[in-house]
This record gives structure tokens, sequence and C-alpha cells, in this order.
């Protein structure tokens, strides 16, 4: 059965978290401030982000929650919801990069009294530190914590180390009075990802939890990191009057659960991408510019595309396609037309399988089978498709209906996988959300 979301963070929720951190920091809990950083959906704009490319978003009503209270001193203690053990460690430490710590022998500078499972969690904290220290802030403040994600929630797919890198990010600058701006912010967890983890992404969902307003759709152009949210309009044959009202949003949950950074398959494709730029632009006499493909227009492609092997045109083609989706999604969300904003939805899901050629068995099977539930208007995968599950935009009162239809039929195709969503909700019924924010209870 599709379980509903529904108000998020709640009361009980807050009052939870700040009970834990007052209990583990000595403190009161009207003290304790509250980072709500949402995860977020990307209908529009599926791995173009990285090659600058046009893409749009959404935050929903489940994330991460950070109680903290500042220390008196430099010290840093993080305990987890999901994980055990504790992280320690100053926020005055210079943080290495994480092959940098492999490569110079500096292991051991990784709090070796640490079990080395149980720190690990802590490698976004120290990453936000790593990134905030490459700007020059001076930090003099640490925090005591506590971390956790919406209950019951498988996260794959949906930005999940995103949400966890700007709830540190935010903490941090709360606990040391910086004035950040989201901008800013989208280039520290940048830092984090790509240059602390190693990670190859885009700037997509950094974005989308630091600029996203509720009920709207978020618009980035990933090149000029130029936002515009785009506000859907009044639908007349509505009876509660709002666009919100007529749709909600589908989680699907496939039960794969695999690392983005240890899979080959992302870095590989942004590899191909970028080779597939190179081509292109050598062929148009444009060789000194940055190999992405957002420095290649769409009349080169067409003109040169013949030059690239198989695998480098179907990269191609997937970038040019899903950015003209992109635009012809916004002018559907700002028209109220839902039937063409999913209609492209799912030519983008089509687009990710074909020729972007992510997603395995159990995740395009989930796929057809949201595309056969009743009042479902389009479907692909969330997030890179290496894992995780799928999103779907639906008709808000055939919702439930839609959600029993998927978790019984993808029952019968994965029977192994879907038992291991036992612990959670196998279809989840979502709403839109606001952006990251910090929650003082004291103001």
């Amino acid at each position: 059965m599709g379980v509903f979301s529904g108000h998020w963070p709640s009361e009980s929720e807050l009052d939870k978290i700040r009970k834990k951190v007052a209990e583990l920091s000595d403190r009161d809990a009207q003290e304790v401030r509250v980072v709500v950083s949402p995860y977020r959906i990307c209908p529009l704009g599926a791995h173009i982000d990285h090659q600058g490319g046009t893409v749009s978003a959404m935050t929903i009503n489940k994330g991460i929650l950070l109680g903290f209270v500042p220390s008196d001193d430099t010290q840093v203690t993080l305990q987890s919801g999901q994980f055990e053990g504790e992280v320690w460690f100053r926020v005055d430490e210079v943080q290495l990069p994480k092959h940098m710590y492999n490569t110079n022998g500096l292991t051991e500078q990784m709090d070796s009294s640490t079990p080395r499972e149980e720190c690990k969690w802590g490698n976004y904290a120290r990453g936000a530190i790593y990134a905030l220290q490459s700007r020059g802030n001076n930090l003099k403040t640490g925090i005591t914590g506590f971390i956790c994600g919406s209950e019951g929630l498988d996260s794959s797919g949906l930005s999940s180390s995103a949400a966890v890198g700007i709830a540190y990010l935010l903490a941090f600058e709360s606990a040391n009075g910086l004035e950040v701006s989201p901008t800013e912010n989208i280039e520290y967890d940048r830092l984090i990802e790509n240059e602390y983890l190693g990670l190859k992404n885009g700037i997509l969902d950094q974005s989308a939890i630091l600029l996203s307003s509720c009920g709207c759709l978020t618009f980035m152009n990933c090149k000029t990191i130029k936002h515009k949210l785009i506000h859907p309009p009044t639908v007349q044959n509505n009876h509660e009057g709002e666009l919100g009202n007529a749709y909600k949003i589908l989680l699907a949950f496939s039960g794969l659960k695999q690392a983005l950074t240890t899979n080959p398959g992302y870095n590989r494709r942004v590899a191909e991408c970028q080779e597939a730029a190179q081509i292109l632009l050598q062929a148009s006499g444009n060789e000194e510019m940055e190999p992405v493909l957002s420095n290649v227009t769409p009349e080169v492609f067409e003109a040169h595309k013949s030059k690239l092997e198989a695998n480098l045109a179907k990269r191609a083609e997937h970038y040019f396609s899903e950015n003209e989706r992109v635009m012809k999604g916004l002018e559907a969300w700002a028209s109220g037309n839902l039937k063409e904003f999913g209609e492209l939805i799912t030519a983008s899901g089509l687009s990710s399988i074909q020729n972007y050629e992510c997603g395995c068995e159990p995740l395009i099977q989930l796929y057809q089978v949201l595309l056969k539930a009743p009042g479902v208007l389009g479907t692909r995968f969330s997030g890179a498709g290496f894992r995780g599950c799928c999103l779907a935009f639906v008709e808000a009162d055939k919702a439930e209906e839609a959600a029993n239809f998927v978790e019984n039929e993808y029952c019968k195709l994965q029977p192994e996988l879907a038992s291991h969503l036992n612990q959670g909700p196998a279809v989840l019924i979502c709403d839109a959300s606001d952006s990251a924010r910090v929650i003082n209870t004291f103001s």
C-alpha cells in the first residue's frame, strides 16, 4: 500500500531530534537548532548537469534532519540515526581530500582511535570543513549534532549525499555566524563531492536543495549558474484551485543499493560525454573550448555527429534531446499542462535507457510498471539510474491506487528485491517542499 508522507518535518520529529541533541550535549532543548535539508527530484534534465545543460528540479517533503548546538570550543561530535559509532574531529584541523590521505600515507591522521567502519559516515562533515576552509573561512566553533534521514526511506536516487553535505554546511555556518548565500553553498557542496570525495557530478542536486520553493519548478542553466523559479498557474478546473493539488509525486523503490562513488558507470558516462564534445569541437574548429557538450551547438552536433562512434553519438543525442525536453517542460509547467509535462518525463526516461544507457533490468521493469499504473502522467529513473528508485507524477486522486498497483506488479517481477523493502515503503506518495533551511527554536 502506498504511504503518504504528510507534513515534514512534523513537530514530533523536531521534538525528538531536539531531545536527542540535548542529551548528547547536556544543553537545553530550546538551544538546539535543526537543519532541514530536503531530498530532490529531477523531473527533466537527466544526466546533463555535468555538461552545463539546462535542468529542472524540485524538493520533496522528505530528507535530512541535523540537530545541533554550537560547541564551546572547536570540537565536533556527531552521532547518526542510521549509522553506528561517533564521529569527532576539530574544525581547525586541516582536512585533505580522501585521495590525498591514501597517496601521501596520511591515513593515520584520520582519528585512528575510531574504527574505520564507524567514521566513514563522517566524511561529509569533514568535507564541509574542507570546502569552507578552502575558501578562506576561519572556523572556530564546532558542533555537537545528531543527523538522521527520513525514517524507513531508501534515499538512493534522491540526492541524499547532497542533502547531507548541505546540512553540515548550514550547521557549521550557523554555529560560526557565517552569512553565506545559496549560490556560494552550491559551490561549497560541489567542492565536497568533486574534490573531497572524488565524485564527478554536476551541481543540479545542490542547486535544487538550496534554491527550490514549494510548488515551483526550479529551472537552472548549469553553465551560467543562473536559475529561476517557474510558478504554476491556477488550475480553473481543480476544486482546490492550485496545480499543486492536482498531482502527487510517487517514489517507487527497487530494492537496489549501490553507492554512486563505487559504480564506474557514472564517471564513465561523464567521460564519454566529454570525449564526444571534444570530437565535435575539433570538427567545428573550436578545439580550444572546454570539452563539455554545452559548448557544442545543436547545429554542430547535427553536422558532425557521423564522426562519433556509436556510444559517443548516443550520449550526445541524449544531451541535446534532453535539453530540448527541459525547455518544453518549463513551458508546459508554466501553462499548467500536466499531461504534456508527464509525457516529456517519460520520454526523458526512455532516452536515459536507450541513449545514456543507464539503468538495469529491475529499474527498467519498475519504469515499465509505472507507465501502466492508473493516473500516472509520466515517469523516469530518479538520480543517476544505476540503483535506487523511479519517480512519477500522478493524478492526485489516483495516487493511492497507482501506488498499490506498482507495489503488487513489481513484487511479481522482482520478489527477492521487493522483499528487501520490508522495512520501508515500496512506494511513497509525496508532495513538493521548500528549500534547505535552519530552524532556530530560540528565535
